[in-house]
């Protein structure tokens, strides 16, 4: 079922956990997404934005949507990192449940401006949404001009999971953690004690579907059986987004 609203998110901030974001390209891969949910009994947020759109193009929004609406599972779906607002506004029309504006590539005025009528076209379709602010030094400058719902950061070293505390303070909000593939178990969890709520996975589970498929080609060729490349492809993406999710759910 769809997923709507904050509420998920900010039960998992005062339990320090997190919600996973899965980043999605296919038909398969976003089927994965949704088996993971079903098997480990936790909500998720399947991501088709701005990046897979390029590959598969609006059907990849129908279909996401579909699958989260046929599941008995959560799950929200979720427009990744876009930078137009022609874009949030068919998503938000489609029936997303929520959207990342990501205009922090412009100066700190026009980033406030686009990011605040993006969360206004958001909270007026009952979606909820995510910005990435220029300057940190001007956290709570930002969320209280655009009125967002969850802040996106990125964590590279132990300093930057330091200074999450303090930004998670200033901010106000839940914050929600970029693709955390090079992030070490141990220091995720970290992140989660201080304050992310969200973590969006995506380059972890494009190596899981690689891997899985070409592991799977030579003998799917054999009987040009390409349903065998396509499921060993899905079951890879079901089976690492599980066991991420119940790791941010400390189930692990």
């Amino acid at each position: 079922m769809l997923m709507c609203g904050t509420d998920v998110l900010c039960d998992a901030a005062t339990r320090r956990t997190a919600v996973a974001g899965f980043v999605a390209y296919n038909l398969e891969m976003a089927q994965g997404v949704v088996e993971a949910a079903e098997r480990s009994e936790l909500p998720v947020v399947l991501q088709a934005g701005s990046g897979p759109f390029k590959h598969a193009g609006w059907t990849l929004a129908t279909i996401a949507l579909s699958l989260a609406q046929m599941t008995d599972a959560d799950v929200g779906v979720h427009l990744g990192h876009s930078k137009s607002l022609d874009e949030i506004e068919i998503c938000l029309r489609l029936g997303y449940t929520s959207v990342m504006a990501d205009f922090a590539h412009l100066p700190f005025d026009n980033n406030i401006t686009l990011t605040r009528e993006a969360a206004k076209r958001s909270h007026d379709y009952g979606a909820w949404i995510e910005a990435r602010v220029n300057n940190r030094l001007h956290t709570a400058e930002f969320v209280g001009l655009t009125g967002i719902d969850m802040l996106a950061v990125s964590v590279h070293n132990d300093s930057d999971v330091d200074g999450l505390r303090v930004l998670r303070k200033e901010a106000g909000i839940p914050l929600a953690l970029d693709d955390a593939t090079e992030v070490a178990a141990d220091t995720l969890l970290d992140c989660l004690d201080h304050g992310v709520a969200k973590v969006n996975v995506d380059a972890q589970l494009r190596r899981a579907f690689l891997t899985a498929q070409s592991d799977a080609v030579p003998d799917a060729l054999r009987s040009d059986d390409i349903t065998k490349a396509l499921g060993a492809g899905r079951e890879a993406i079901a089976t690492t987004a599980a066991r991420i999710a119940l790791l941010l759910a400390r189930s692990s």
